[in-house]
């Protein structure tokens, strides 16, 4: 397969490979679009990090301590409630503050950054490894954990970034890997014994789940129902110091011997003899090293990155990157950016609300400043840290190019275009941010706008930037 001009490849490393060009960002990439990219593959070792940080840890605290004092006083009804009552409004609006700036943190710097390629990649396995809100404590926990357990590793080997995002406390909350007890463990013989301990709780099988169908092999994998159920066994005993302990171990993963389910485990056939936190990851590090593992993400990577239906060699090409590395991700990142098939002409792929949104302001060199100018993102369908289930946002175009979702984004452009053109030229504007994707058609347009902002809105409402 022919690749497209020096020209063409420029835009689309830009657009398809980065999160949409700022200025001067595709004559930057222009004189060698693909080194361009490869630069933004280095893995940095990965120091390390809490997995909630000191300050977040103590707002959760905080809430979480003034939430029980007034639950347990408004199960009393006594009138201590009312008084009470306050102080979870304000530990509240603290911990809002806190997932407000994370948010706008991750935005800030997808419209800023100089490594859009790498920011995209990035976001590529935060979605993988989703851990969706549900609840203010879980969303209080996103941010730290994509700091921690996703970003430090996306350019390092597949094997640590299934264990960061496995045993984050996030990933284990979210899951309700918490509370999973052996049936067969000491704890379940102990709440066997209580007369008040019936349903309290058991094995928990979600994590598992979810590790097997959505993170490693895939549904088409090879497993059964018996393989989750012994991983899951597996798994018990993996949780995370919680709310009540000192502050400054609260979101620190630790194994609870007294509650994994004694004996071997037989997991996709392969048995595994050791015991407690040994046996669990070493579970973890062979699913890892599974060929099917290499075959459904690699699908997912090209999917996600060139079409809804990929071409058939460019996910060959990425597997084979990832089996001949051993899930060394930097080098299926390389795979990509070499394969014929990611540069093909002509853009498939829809973008999601945050893509478009992201995409504006690095078209227009801007920056959000508040979390209210993110607010337009949930209208759109996609609220920030809400993703829908564990499978994180879809990838399809049905999903994203509705009527509705159309009709929100240009609500959006129309407000937003005005205010970010400022004296700049939009046609200057729509070359900048396409290049040589930029149309005769939507170029004729621009140029015959009645208004700097009408020509922006125009550009970004126009088939060739809502694409990539």
């Amino acid at each position: 397969m022919a690749l497209p001009d020096r020209d063409l490849q420029a835009a689309i490393a830009a657009t398809r490979f980065g999160l949409g060009a700022r200025p001067g960002e595709i004559a930057a990439a222009r004189s060698d679009p693909r080194g361009f990219l490869a630069e933004q593959t280095v893995a940095a070792t990965p120091a390390p990090t809490r997995a909630l940080p000191l300050a977040r840890a103590e707002a959760l605290q905080s809430f979480r301590q003034a939430q029980s004092a007034f639950l347990r006083a408004n199960r009393r009804q006594s009138r201590e409630a009312q008084d009470l009552r306050p102080e979870v409004v304000t530990q509240r609006r603290a911990l809002r503050e806190e997932i407000n700036a994370d948010l706008l943190q991750r935005a800030s710097h997808g419209a800023t950054t100089d490594h859009g390629f790498a920011e995209r990649w990035a976001l590529f396995w935060a979605n993988h490894f989703t851990v969706g809100a549900g609840n203010f404590v879980r969303t209080a926990t996103i941010g730290p954990y994509e700091a921690a357990a996703i970003r430090p590793h996306v350019f390092g080997a597949f094997t640590d970034l299934l264990v960061a995002a496995e045993t984050h406390p996030a990933m284990l909350l979210y899951l309700d890997q918490n509370g999973s007890v052996g049936p067969g463990s000491p704890l379940a013989q102990q709440m066997a014994r209580r007369k008040d301990a019936t349903g309290r709780s058991g094995l928990n099988e979600n994590l598992a789940r979810e590790i097997l169908e959505l993170h490693t092999v895939g549904v088409d994998g090879g497993y059964t129902q018996a393989d989750v159920i012994e991983f899951a066994r597996a798994l018990t005993g993996l949780t995370f110091r919680g709310f009540n302990s000192p502050t400054e171990q609260v979101g620190e993963t630790y194994f609870r011997q007294i509650a994994h389910e004694p004996g071997p485990r037989t997991v996709m056939g392969v048995r595994y003899e050791v015991q407690g936190e040994d046996q669990a990851m070493a579970i973890l590090r062979d699913l890892a090293r599974r060929p099917q593992t290499a075959r459904f993400i690699s699908h997912k990577i090209a999917r996600h990155f060139v079409a809804d239906t990929p071409p058939p060699a460019l996910v060959a090409r990425l597997e084979k990157a990832w089996l001949g590395s051993d899930g060394a991700l930097d080098q299926v990142a390389l795979a990509l950016i070499e394969a014929p098939e990611a540069w093909a002409p002509a853009p498939t792929k829809f973008k999601t609300p945050y893509e478009f949104m992201i995409s504006s302001w690095r078209a227009a060199g801007a920056a959000p400043r508040t979390p209210g100018d993110l607010s337009m993102l949930t209208a759109m369908g996609q609220r920030p840290f809400y993703a829908p289930s564990p499978e994180g946002w879809p990838e399809d175009e049905a999903a994203w190019a509705t009527p509705d979702g159309l009709i929100k984004r240009l609500v959006w452009t129309e407000a937003f275009a005005p205010r970010a053109i400022g004296d700049r030229d939009p046609s200057e504007v729509a070359a900048q941010a396409l290049g040589a994707r930029l149309s005769a058609v939507t170029a004729r347009a621009i140029a015959g706008s009645e208004s700097r902002g009408e020509g922006l809105a125009l550009l970004l409402m126009s088939p060739e930037f809502q694409r990539r």
